[in-house]
C-alpha cells in the first residue's frame, strides 16, 4: 500500500487541500475587527459549500471512506455548543468538516500551521493558549459570548478532555464548555476499524506515522453519534463542573467506557518525566484530585515533580529511604524512619511522586510554622547568641539523628549561604522552607524524646548532652 494507494491518495488529499486553502483565504481577505466579532455572512459565507465539499475530500482521499451517523444534530439555537469525545486523534477533524466547519476551540499555535491555519481561522474558531493563564478567563468570556447569542452564532465545538487519549476512559472534562449554563449536544466518535491507526497519544507512534498508516489502511470506518441535547439542572447551572461530570458520565455510558480523574496536566507531568528519563506513568498522579483536595496548582506540582526527580536519580519514579536520607544529608534514624512511613501510604517501602505530593502537604508543610522553625533554631542555638555554629549543629544532629562530622559538615556549608562560618536564622528559615521535611523530622523526634522521658529514658535513643535538655 506505500508504494500504490497510499501516494495516490497522499497526492489526491493535497490536491483538495490546495483547492480548499485558498478559497478560505479569500473569504477571510481584508476583514476588519469589528468584522471579526461577528459571524461570516454575505458572499464570504457562500463560499463556505465549497471549503466543505473540499474539506471533506481532503478526508475522503485520506481513507474516511466509510463515516456512519448515528442520531440528529440540533440547531444552534437548542444546543449552542456540542461536545465531542472521546479526543484521539487529528482524524477527529473530520467531524468539523460534517458540521459544514462549524466554530471550534482550538490551540493559539494552530493560527500560524502553514494551509490548516487559514481552514482553521475560516471557522472562526475561540483560542486558548494553555500556558497563559489570562487566555483561559478570555476564552470562558468569548464562549458565553456566542452560546449566549440565540442562534446568531454556528455551534462551538469543543473537545472537552483537552488532549488525545487512547479511547479506553474518558478522563477528567475541562469546565469551559459548561461555563455559560447553556445546553449541549454530546457527539461520540467511534473508530470501527479492528487495526487502529489513527490513535495518536503521547506515548505511541508520531504524527506522520499514524498518517501513513492511515492512508495504507483499505479504509477507516468511523461514526458519529449525536446523543439528545443534555439541558442542565438547577445544581449543574451553579456548578461547572458538577455539569461536566455529569455529561462525561452520560457518554461514557453510552460507550460502554470508564471514566478516570486524569488531565491534561498530567500529560504535561508525564512530559517532564520523559525528559528526567523517568518512566512516563510517574506523571499520572490524578492532578485534578489533587488540586481539588490540596489546593494545589501546576506550577506547584511541577516544583515538587522536579525536586522528586533529583531524589529519585534517574532511578524508577520511586524513592527508596535510602535515597530519601541522602536527599535530606541524613543518616537512616527512627525520626527519619517515622517520617518516612508517613509519606510511604502504602507500606511498600519506597515513595512514588503522589506519596510525596501527599506527604509533602499533609505531614511535612503543616509542620513547617514559624514556630517550629523558631523552635528548632533556639534547639541549636542553645546560649541565645543569635547563630549556630558548626560545632553546635554537630553536637545536635548526632544526638538526633547518629550524623558523623563527614556529613554535618556538608549540611553545614549547605545551609551557610554567605559561607560565613554562622548559621544566622534567615539562613535557616530559608532552608527549612526549601525543604520542609527537616521540620517535620525535628517535631518527630521531639516526639519521640519526650515520650522517652515519660517512659523513663531521658536520654531517648542516642541520648541528650546537657544543652539538648536545656533548649527543650
Amino acid at each position: 500500500m506505500s508504494l500504490t494507494v497510499a501516494p495516490i491518495r497522499l497526492l489526491m488529499a493535497g490536491f483538495c487541500l490546495l483547492i480548499a486553502w485558498p478559497i478560505a483565504a479569500l473569504a477571510l481577505l481584508g476583514r476588519d475587527k469589528d468584522e471579526e466579532k461577528v459571524p461570516l455572512a454575505g458572499w464570504r459565507n457562500m463560499l463556505r459549500p465549497i471549503v466543505v465539499f473540499f474539506c471533506r475530500g481532503v478526508f475522503f482521499w485520506g481513507g474516511l471512506h466509510w463515516l456512519s451517523v448515528k442520531g440528529k444534530r440540533a440547531t444552534s439555537q437548542e444546543a449552542p455548543i456540542v461536545a465531542l469525545s472521546p479526543h484521539s486523534s487529528y482524524f477527529d477533524s473530520v467531524v468539523v468538516t460534517y458540521l459544514d466547519l462549524t466554530s471550534v476551540v482550538a490551540k493559539s499555535e494552530s493560527e500560524y500551521v502553514p494551509i490548516f491555519g487559514t481552514l482553521i481561522r475560516y471557522t472562526q474558531p475561540v483560542f486558548v493558549s494553555r500556558e497563559d493563564p489570562d487566555s483561559r478567563v478570555n476564552t470562558i468570556k468569548e464562549i458565553k459570548r456566542r452560546a449566549q447569542s440565540n442562534g446568531k452564532w454556528p455551534q462551538i465545538v469543543i473537545f472537552p478532555e483537552g488532549t488525545c487519549t487512547n479511547r479506553s476512559c474518558l478522563i477528567s472534562f475541562k469546565p469551559g464548555a459548561f461555563y455559560p449554563g447553556v445546553p449541549i449536544q454530546p457527539v461520540l466518535i467511534r473508530y470501527l476499524n479492528e487495526l487502529d491507526t489513527v490513535t495518536w497519544t503521547w506515548d505511541g507512534p508520531g504524527p506522520f506515522a499514524v498518517l501513513w498508516y492511515t492512508l495504507c489502511q483499505f479504509q477507516t470506518r468511523m461514526e458519529i453519534e449525536f446523543l439528545p441535547v443534555y439541558h442542565p439542572n438547577t445544581l449543574e447551572l451553579a456548578d461547572p463542573k458538577l455539569f461536566a461530570n455529569n455529561v462525561r458520565e452520560e457518554m461514557a455510558r453510552c460507550l460502554g467506557v470508564p471514566v478516570t480523574d486524569h488531565t491534561y496536566d498530567d500529560c504535561r507531568l508525564m512530559q517532564r518525566a520523559a525528559i528526567n528519563k523517568l518512566p512516563m506513568a510517574s506523571g499520572l498522579v490524578e492532578f485534578y484530585k489533587l488540586h481539588q483536595k490540596l489546593g494545589l496548582d501546576f506550577d506547584t506540582i511541577k516544583e515538587m515533580f522536579d525536586r522528586f526527580c533529583k531524589i529519585c536519580r534517574g532511578k524508577p519514579g520511586r524513592v527508596t529511604i535510602e535515597e530519601f536520607a541522602k536527599y535530606l544529608r541524613l543518616p537512616v534514624s527512627d525520626p527519619l524512619r517515622t517520617v518516612f512511613q508517613l509519606y510511604d501510604r502504602a507500606g511498600s517501602g519506597y515513595i512514588d511522586f503522589r506519596e510525596y505530593v501527599i506527604g509533602l502537604s499533609l505531614v511535612s508543610g503543616p509542620a513547617a510554622t514559624e514556630e517550629t522553625i523558631q523552635l528548632a533554631f533556639t534547639l541549636f542555638d542553645s546560649d541565645g547568641k543569635g547563630y549556630i555554629s558548626e560545632e553546635e549543629l554537630s553536637q545536635i544532629l548526632l544526638n538526633a539523628f547518629g550524623m558523623n562530622d563527614i556529613d554535618t559538615h556538608e549540611l553545614f556549608k549547605e545551609v551557610d549561604a554567605d559561607e560565613d562560618g554562622k548559621i544566622t536564622y534567615d539562613e535557616f528559615q530559608a532552608c527549612a522552607e526549601k525543604k520542609p521535611e527537616y521540620a517535620k523530622l525535628f517535631v518527630t523526634y521531639r516526639e519521640m524524646s519526650d515520650s522517652s522521658k515519660q517512659n523513663g529514658h531521658p536520654g531517648g535513643e542516642h541520648g541528650h548532652d546537657q544543652p539538648l535538655n536545656k533548649a527543650e
